[in-house]
């Protein structure tokens, strides 16, 4: 396949480099000093599951440069959407999928409006990497997922296509016939894991070993849920459970991105995480307590140093 990678960050830089060692056509969207390093250094990806070398790999600052792709994977920050949506369009043929792997829920809603709905495919990923430098990506743990799926729930040829090229990877992959009710499962983890980590700076592990932190985590998801459920979206009432439970799965040291953007002084991605829960519920008359507590508290360090 031909593949793009619009965002070369934890999530693209890994998933984008597993999927051009497997020998796919991978082109990478970067910029700043890991562009430069992509450029002089290659990808490398280090992983317990293996680690990666690309030596050569073809990236650009500008999409526009590249040839169409059959499949682009979308994962730039939140506040960046709107306009790298717009970068990418010349990189859509008649039936490109673009995937977004971004964390929130308003992200396809843009993608949308921008590309058209024939083009956005929805999908989550489930991973702990981030940059450890410059052209190098740290998978944290065992845990690399990725689930997608056509939002009317259709088995169509480029969803397998990809499914089968992620296979070829060794990325743990699945088609969801339910994307919306999918992203939305992982939403209420995201929020939870983001929230906290942040909020507190420490990993999962001290969280969910402590009776109050772990109590206000379990808070924190169960308001995204019941926001959920109040905008008809068909989540058990007792997910937040369910994700404890799977929290309790995790490796203690597992953060988040939005932890490590808070630790290096850069921008976060709040006002789109527990912000958003915060905004829908008050429209859906849904409290919500705990996320406003974080959105708040955290709205000091928003827009980074």
């Amino acid at each position: 396949m031909r593949i793009a990678v619009m965002g070369t960050g934890g999530i693209g830089g890994y998933f984008g480099g597993r999927l051009a060692a497997a020998g796919h056509e991978v082109a990478f969207v970067a910029r700043g000093r890991q562009l430069e390093a992509l450029r002089s250094n290659g990808l490398r990806v280090q992983s317990e599951l293996g680690d990666v070398h690309l030596p050569t790999v073809e990236v650009t600052d500008d999409p526009s440069e590249l040839a169409p792709a059959d499949v682009v994977l979308f994962g730039v920050k939140l506040w960046d959407t709107e306009e790298s949506a717009g970068l990418i369009k010349p990189l859509l043929g008649e039936r490109t999928a673009v995937v977004s792997f971004q964390n929130g829920v308003v992200k396809d809603d843009v993608l949308r409006r921008i590309l058209g709905p024939e083009h956005v495919v929805g999908g989550v990923a489930y991973i702990g990497a981030t940059i450890a430098e410059p052209g190098v990506i740290k998978h944290t743990g065992t845990l690399q997922r990725l689930v997608f799926g056509e939002y009317d729930g259709s088995a169509s040829a480029r969803v397998e296509a990809f499914r089968a090229a992620c296979a070829d990877g060794g990325i743990d992959v699945a088609v969801s016939n339910e994307i919306e009710r999918t992203i939305w499962e992982k939403f209420v983890f995201l929020v939870g894991l983001s929230g906290t980590t942040a909020s507190t700076r420490t990993p999962i592990g001290p969280i969910r070993a402590n009776p109050r932190s772990r109590a206000f985590l379990r808070d924190v998801m169960d308001e995204v849920v019941q926001v959920a459920r109040a905008q008809g979206v068909a989540i058990p009432a007792d997910f937040a459970d369910d994700r404890l439970a799977f929290v309790d799965q995790a490796p203690a040291e597992m953060t988040s991105s939005m932890h490590h953007d808070l630790e290096r002084g850069n921008r976060l991605e709040v006002p789109w995480l527990s912000g958003d829960v915060v905004d829908r519920g008050r429209a859906l008359g849904v409290p919500t307590p705990c996320n406003r507590a974080i959105a708040d508290l955290l709205a000091v360090h928003a827009d980074g140093a």
